[in-house]
């Protein structure tokens, strides 16, 4: 399922959050949104998911659904575990589930390997476990796209590590076109294949890593100076210097 996306604006009375954007993605790539806050990226991401108006086109290809977690979910703390995830398959708990929507949830918690955790209330998890959770709520759905937006908020660096794998894992394995809104620009560099950089609602830059995080763009991007270089896995690593001087 191929993204392709021209002239996407999105306005919120007099103020514009995404301006003209043109993004394209493929099935099987994880691609990081990354910018400032206040760029757009979440504006840009509720457009791509369709739950917000807009102006241009925004185009899926190929057929099927787009998965959509969004920075907050409203699910109950008192649900278990298998019961948010089968929301991801039913509009409500009180309908009916027969045995595709109880076989998909199970399957989808089993992918991420928190199956032991199916009858845990929600409000008993951990960050991280959580975050499975409703990565395993929208894989239940059977999406052939992923929009993440923040799935690695208030996570420690063991959690992120872990969530990022799980959805690198599962794009590569299911073919999922993954787009993914992130504020780690070393995890993004970590775990995407292309980069898009959001300044003011518009694209600076996309490219892969190490094409997208050069000092040039991030510096337009951020208004930080930083320096680029390989880690010890011959990685990208960014460190932040000092702000650009107003």
């Amino acid at each position: 399922m191929r993204l392709r996306a021209r002239g996407v604006t999105v306005r919120y009375r007099a103020v514009t959050a995404v301006d003209g954007v043109d993004l394209d993605a493929a099935p099987g790539e994880v691609l990081a949104l990354l910018g400032a806050n206040g760029s757009g990226k979440s504006s840009l991401m509720r457009a791509l998911a369709g739950v917000t108006k807009h102006g241009g086109s925004v185009a899926w290809e190929g057929g099927g659904a787009v998965g959509y977690m969004p920075q907050d979910n409203a699910s109950s703390a008192a649900l278990t575990a298998f019961e948010v995830v089968l929301l991801g398959r039913l509009r409500s708990l009180s309908l009916r589930a027969g045995a595709a929507e109880l076989a998909a949830a199970e399957a989808a918690l089993g992918e991420l390997g928190i199956l032991h955790l199916a009858q845990r209330q929600l409000g008993t998890l951990s960050g991280g476990q959580r975050q499975l959770v409703f990565l395993a709520q929208v894989l239940a759905g059977e999406p052939r796209a992923l929009l993440l937006d923040e799935p690695t908020s208030a996570l420690d660096i063991a959690h992120q590590l872990q969530v990022l794998s799980m959805v690198r894992e599962a794009a590569a394995r299911r073919g999922l076109t993954t787009i993914v809104v992130l504020h780690d620009i070393n995890a993004a560099a970590r775990f995407a294949d292309r980069i898009a950089l959001l300044r003011q609602g518009r694209l600076v830059m996309t490219g892969t890593p190490a094409a997208a995080l050069c000092a040039e763009a991030l510096r337009d991007a951020y208004a930080v100076d930083v320096a680029v270089g390989p880690g010890p896995d011959a990685r990208l690593v960014v460190v932040p210097v000092r702000p650009v001087a107003a």
